[in-house]
């Protein structure tokens, strides 16, 4: 048992042997496959030899999903840590909804059917890019926290002012201080769908500096995560 760990640990996490890369992109491409699967099966004129096609498809691919879960389980160091970390989690997400599945009529439970596309989060593994984007995550932790309690102190007071600006002049549209934040998550995106909008002058000034904002509350996180990322290619080379 021991000797069969040690040749398929350099498999299964050594990225940097020909039969690691191998492995990687195999389970890359079975991912993707598996999606295309999950989007072909909604379409409402597939035949029922392509319904046939795509079952085999999820079997192969969820077998050999598990097989994977389970070497990983293998040669892990900390099987527990492993089994309750994120990509624990996600292997696990991945290859779930079809057992619980298996002679039970669940087809009709969209809810569950969408949890096979967990496998999504799985290609997150095997990306070097997405890899450095946790780590540059991790450098900026604190100040991407700071800044999301801001942005929702900043939220609220967006809610509450144009409140006080417009609820007289346009009760039906801000009804409440909950509708009033969703104007101002809105505007702080800068989405802004149209549906609903200020008429009072006061509004209106209370907007323009609100989308000012708006395009800070954009800017400041991209700023940081940029930085953090140009300092991780920094300490790889």
């Amino acid at each position: 048992m021991k000797n069969f760990i040690l040749r398929i640990k350099p498999i299964i996490e050594d990225r940097n042997t020909r039969a690691g890369r191998l492995f990687d992109w195999s389970i890359q491409i079975l991912i993707v496959i598996s999606l295309i699967c999950f989007s072909v099966e909604t379409l409402p004129d597939i035949t029922p030899a392509w319904h046939q096609i795509m079952r085999i498809a999820e079997i192969v691919i969820v077998v050999i999903f598990t097989l994977e879960y389970i070497l990983r389980l293998i040669v892990s160091d900390r099987k527990v840590r492993f089994i309750f970390s994120f990509y624990g989690l996600v292997d696990l997400a991945a290859i779930i909804p079809f057992y619980l599945s298996t002679g039970i009529d669940l087809r009709s439970i969209r809810t569950f059917r969408f949890l096979r596309l967990f496998r999504a989060f799985k290609m997150m593994r095997y990306s070097k890019a997405i890899i450095r984007f946790q780590k540059a995550l991790k450098m900026v932790k604190e100040e991407m926290i700071m800044f999301m309690v801001l942005t929702v102190i900043l939220l609220f007071l967006s809610g509450v002012g144009i409140f006080f600006f417009e609820h007289k002049a346009q009760p039906e549209v801000f009804k409440s201080i909950f509708d009033s934040i969703w104007w101002a998550i809105e505007s702080l995106t800068t989405v802004g769908y149209g549906d609903i909008y200020p008429i009072t002058v006061g509004g209106r000034i209370f907007t323009f500096f609100v989308l000012m904002i708006g395009l800070g509350i954009i800017a400041v996180p991209t700023g940081l995560i940029a930085s953090a990322l140009s300092r991780v290619r920094d300490q790889e080379d």
